[in-house]
């Protein structure tokens, strides 16, 4: 149990001197997260981390992750800054992700968008990945910048299921598997695969492989798309 004494020195290490206006440690790591410029603005600090003029810059990560689990975190910042953001403030996302699901990806770039909705101007920083889904995202900006070693755009689609139809049959195991409508299953791991489900797979890849090439063209239009979307990555200074 904690004495009085002791318990108000913690509380001033980490709150701070409220009646001195010194700021705890706590307080001050609050500031360094993202979430600092949003939260400055409500309390009426200025803010931004960086002012000209007037103008403030918005600054969050994107740390993505084969589902764009962030995604949440992401609509929620971007909600926060749009409420908040005056007539020529601007937008900083630190992004790092080398793609995933594309319903993930997909909301996650359209989150983007709502910046350029708004009249905001958004630049993307690429610090070491922005491929496949990460480019989806990184197209949206009005201007990116990456490191020269960052590994950029990938724009492609892959799907992969492994099969385990043969080794089942060897074991005598059957896998019954009920459906209604003929194309609720093609490839899956239990069924056996026949050209008709690998004909019907490849053309869904292709539809969202299409969808995909004409979502970066709409927001890279200088770009030839059919010579770039290859799936194929290039280095900073080359993308």
């Amino acid at each position: 149990i904690l004495g009085p004494n002791r318990a108000d020195t913690i509380r001033t290490t980490i709150v701070g001197n409220m009646i001195a206006g010194e700021v705890g440690t706590l307080l001050k790591t609050l500031k360094e997260r993202p979430l600092a410029t949003v939260l400055s603005s409500f309390s009426g600090e200025g803010g931004g981390v960086e002012s000209n003029a007037g103008k403030n810059l918005y600054v969050t990560r994107f740390p993505g992750d084969v589902t764009a689990s962030q995604l949440n975190e992401l609509r929620e910042e971007v909600t926060g800054i749009l409420q908040v953001a005056e007539p020529g403030d601007e937008a900083l996302l630190i992004l790092q992700s080398g793609g995933g699901t594309v319903t993930g990806y997909g909301l996650a770039a359209a989150q983007l968008q709502r910046f350029k909705a708004k009249n905001i101007k958004l630049t993307v920083c690429v610090e070491q990945v922005a491929a496949s889904g990460g480019y989806m995202m990184c197209c949206t900006a009005d201007r990116i910048v990456a490191s020269p070693f960052a590994v950029l755009g990938s724009i492609g689609v892959i799907s992969e299921v492994p099969n385990a139809y043969e080794r089942l049959q060897r074991e005598g195991i059957e896998f019954a598997t009920i459906t209604a409508g003929k194309y609720k299953r093609t490839v899956t791991p239990t069924k056996k695969v026949t050209k008709e489900d690998l004909k019907k797979s490849t053309e869904d890849i292709n539809e969202i492989f299409n969808l995909f090439k004409s979502f970066v063209a709409s927001q890279r239009p200088q770009l030839d798309i059919e010579n770039v979307a290859t799936g194929e990555t290039w280095f900073g200074e080359d993308a």
